[in-house]
């Protein structure tokens, strides 16, 4: 029964913000209320929100002065530089800032937090979607793709926890399968050009000149290229990619990004250096673990606003000018707090892994490296990373001991499915990156999910080819 309703919560939540029928944080809190309340546990629902919120507290935390922070980086100019020296690089071309975007998001991905790799993302990629009117989705689609992949670092999270679980060493689990992920991460890069092939065929190809030209109220014009894009203004993150077409120039549509504009009042060129170097000391001590990291964003947004900002009334307008992110994804989170909470509480979790793992037909056995390589999929997407690694990998590893598959080999298969856990509704992250780039979490699910499940699927084809898995 409570399988069943287990996935019929999930089925549930998935189809309601998919279809726009109910926002991602109403169907977080109200679906599994209602379902918690049909497995006879109503009385406990209080229990369980509360569990979950103190399980997120300091995600949440984390998150909103990470955003403050970046925020206020944002705002002084730290990544003017980056986004001028990508368009030139990419010479104004989608297919290029497609790939870039790719590359950006592995290459900051090695610092091991999603939500940090999102933030930097999309500050430096954002105004040159907006500007040549290309589809947002694409950009969080591909970001949060190429996150997943290296996700898979050992000080990145899911490695550790399957070496705790099993009690393996982290790089024997993940050295091996360096060539089956590598495989991944070129796939994902594959993607993007092919993604980027198509949104230059949607709004043509620019010219240099043409990106470069102030925000104005002026049009881009496609110079060569279909020039599909000729109707509305850019909004291009609520639909796939080729699907409405826009301008994207000129307009902050409220988002309080400024693109490339230099000559906004908050810029801080003196003190360049000093907000470089601070960011770099704040990501250094992150990845060396020296304080929590919701500490270490607490004391950098409030170095980074005092340092930058010395009046109080400057102050609170850096703070007020963020507020709106910072509530969407600080909601967001304790909203998949209630979530997480009634489906680990009332015990579906536990039962829809149990289901699964039985589901497994006996002759499946000596293939359970297999096995577990796609169960990594489904499980790691309808379930945290904690669960999966520590409920259900335990149980899939003494299920392959049995046939003779060691518990490396299963180590080793758990981890492939973490390019789609990145745009999974229960990982924090994703909401950030969706939020900073204005795009509808059901549009970036609906867009996502099948390129992040096939990425998952190449990485588990190589590992099986080259004999790791």
């Amino acid at each position: 029964m409570l399988t069943v309703l287990g996935f019929a919560m999930i089925a549930t939540f998935l189809v309601l913000i998919m279809t726009k029928k109910m926002s991602p944080i109403a169907a977080l809190v109200l679906i599994p209320a209602l379902f918690c309340v049909a497995v006879g546990e109503g009385a406990r629902l209080g229990d369980y929100v509360i569990d979950g919120v103190g399980n997120l507290a300091p995600t949440a935390a984390m998150l909103m002065f990470a955003i403050v922070y970046f925020g206020v980086m944002i705002d002084v100019g730290l990544f003017d530089p980056i986004v001028r020296g990508i368009l030139r690089f990419c010479k104004a071309d989608p297919v290029r800032i497609v790939v870039g975007t790719a590359v950006l998001a592995a290459i900051v991905s090695l610092d091991g937090d999603g939500s940090t790799t999102f933030m930097i993302t999309v500050s430096a990629m954002y105004p040159l979607y907006k500007r040549l009117g290309m589809s947002l989705v694409v950009m969080t689609g591909v970001a949060a793709t190429a996150n997943g992949v290296m996700n898979t670092l050992p000080w990145g999270g899911p490695t550790a926890r399957a070496a705790t679980a099993l009690k393996l060493d982290a790089a024997d689990i993940f050295v091996p399968m360096i060539p089956a992920l590598g495989v991944g991460l070129l796939f994902v890069f594959a993607l993007a050009y092919v993604l980027g092939r198509r949104e230059r065929k949607r709004i043509g190809y620019l010219t240099l000149d043409e990106a470069l030209v102030p925000e104005t109220d002026t049009v881009l014009v496609a110079a060569g290229g279909s020039g599909g894009g000729s109707g509305g203004r850019g909004a291009g993150g609520h639909a796939e990619a080729g699907a409405g077409a826009g301008s994207g120039a000129g307009d902050t549509d409220g988002d309080g990004f400024q693109g490339l504009d230099p000559n906004r009042a908050t810029l801080r060129p003196r003190l360049y250096w000093f907000n470089a170097g601070l960011t770099v000391a704040l990501l250094t001590a992150m990845i060396l673990e020296l304080l929590p990291i919701p500490v270490l964003f607490l004391l950098g947004a409030a170095l980074a606003l005092t340092v930058n900002y010395p009046d109080m009334a400057e102050q609170k307008t850096r703070i007020a000018a963020h507020a709106d992110n910072v509530l969407n994804v600080s909601g967001m989170v304790f909203a998949a707090a209630v979530f997480t909470g009634v489906l680990t509480g009332t015990g579906m979790v536990e039962h829809m892994a149990d289901w699964l793992v039985g589901a497994i037909p006996e002759g499946m056995g000596p293939h359970m490296g297999l096995v577990t390589g796609v169960l990594s999929l489904p499980l790691t997407y309808f379930m945290s990373n904690d669960g999966f690694y520590f409920g259900v990998l335990p149980v899939l590893a003494e299920a392959g001991a049995a046939h003779g598959v060691s518990s490396l080999e299963i180590a080793r298969a758990s981890i492939v499915g973490q390019a789609l856990h990145m745009s999974s509704p229960l990982v924090p992250a994703v909401y950030v990156l969706v939020g900073m780039a204005k795009v509808e979490f059901g549009d970036h699910t609906r867009f996502t999910v099948k390129w992040a499940a096939l990425t998952s699927l190449v990485v588990l084809a190589a590992a099986v080819l080259f004999g790791i898995v």
